[in-house]
């Protein structure tokens, strides 16, 4: 009885790899006869594994039930799952904390000690700081990843920074968690351009719109179309710097959502960048630490590179080196 337990663990563990097995090829991972397997797939079947026989090839794969059976986890797959779930206790949606935490105690409760030692130690080493993200109903999410991936356009009510609200009509392209944010990007029908939209100030109606054809993105790729909108463009303040460097070398010094990095040539690239005041461009574009040239910009970023130049040149005036 226990070694007939032990092959259907094993059995359900292959059938969880999402891939069709033949009859043959289960018998031969089991050391057995296809007929055993037969008999191992009607078990598992019982228990309410819905084990399929897919055509033409007789064999087998494990499909979606109506309900949820327990789950076989490889060592790496179990640290994984309880580290995500330890992550996501306080994270960027709502209302799933408390289902987080439940989950990862269950998990813990059966973890082998090896594993559950493993999960502990990371845990009481790692230090969480709360980011800064605002949180999103998972009602919300869902609703936009949906309408994304069924083609269908998505009506919603956006409330604005200035808390205007205004009905929007789009075609959802991508639903992207970005710097501790959900965002929505998607081409707005009635302005007829691409926009990006923050998820939490979404409200969604019911029933969406007729389906559509994708549309290509500008940049091609949506985290390069993310990282440009975010930047730069949908800031009040915007400037644009020669960085005396070659792109690769000016990439790894700016950080997603800061600014983007666009090609001159082999010594030189632009960097774009946007902020809310002056001041903050002026920190952005100096923290990159590489030697630059304005090359455009509101008057008051002038001013402000000045004012720093003045207070760092200021700060040490009167500074003597100690002596070695």
């Amino acid at each position: 009885m226990l070694e007939t337990s032990a092959r259907l663990l094993k059995l359900l563990a292959l059938l969880q790899t999402h891939r069709d097995w033949t009859g043959t090829d289960l018998a031969e991972r089991l050391t057995v006869t296809t007929r055993t397997v037969r008999r191992d797939v009607d078990r598992l079947r019982e228990l309410g594994y819905p084990v399929h026989a897919t055509r033409g090839t007789g064999g087998y794969r494990l499909g979606a039930g109506a309900a949820l059976p327990p789950l076989l986890l490889d060592d790496d797959e179990a640290v994984a799952i309880a580290v995500g779930l330890r992550s996501a206790s306080d994270d960027t949606v709502t209302g799933i904390e408390e289902s987080a935490l439940r989950a990862l105690t269950k998990l813990e409760q059966v973890l082998p000690p090896r594993l559950r030692h493993r999960v502990r130690t990371l845990r009481a080493a790692t230090v969480r700081v709360r980011g800064s993200g605002i949180a999103v109903a998972p009602d919300t999410l869902i609703a936009i990843a949906e309408a994304c991936q069924r083609r269908e356009r998505l009506r919603f009510d956006y409330r604005a920074h200035s808390r205007e609200t205004t009905s929007r009509d789009v075609e959802p392209h991508s639903l992207v968690h970005f710097s501790h944010r959900w965002y929505l990007v998607a081409w707005d029908v009635d302005r007829a351009d691409w926009r990006t939209f923050r998820a939490d100030r979404v409200t969604p109606r019911v029933p969406t719109g007729p389906r559509f054809t994708p549309r290509e993105l500008p940049e091609g790729d949506v985290a390069a179309h993310l990282s440009m909108r975010l930047s730069a463009s949908s800031w009040p303040h915007q400037a644009t710097v020669l960085l005396h460097t070659s792109a690769a070398e000016a990439t790894g010094s700016v950080w997603p959502g800061m600014g983007v990095v666009e090609a001159v040539d082999e010594y030189s690239c632009h960097l774009h960048v946007g902020a809310d005041t002056p001041g903050a461009l002026v920190w952005m574009i100096t923290s990159v630490d590489i030697d630059f040239t304005l090359l455009t910009g509101p008057p008051e970023l002038v001013e402000a590179l000045r004012a720093q130049a003045t207070r760092c040149e200021r700060s040490v005036r009167n500074f003597s080196a100690p002596l070695s």
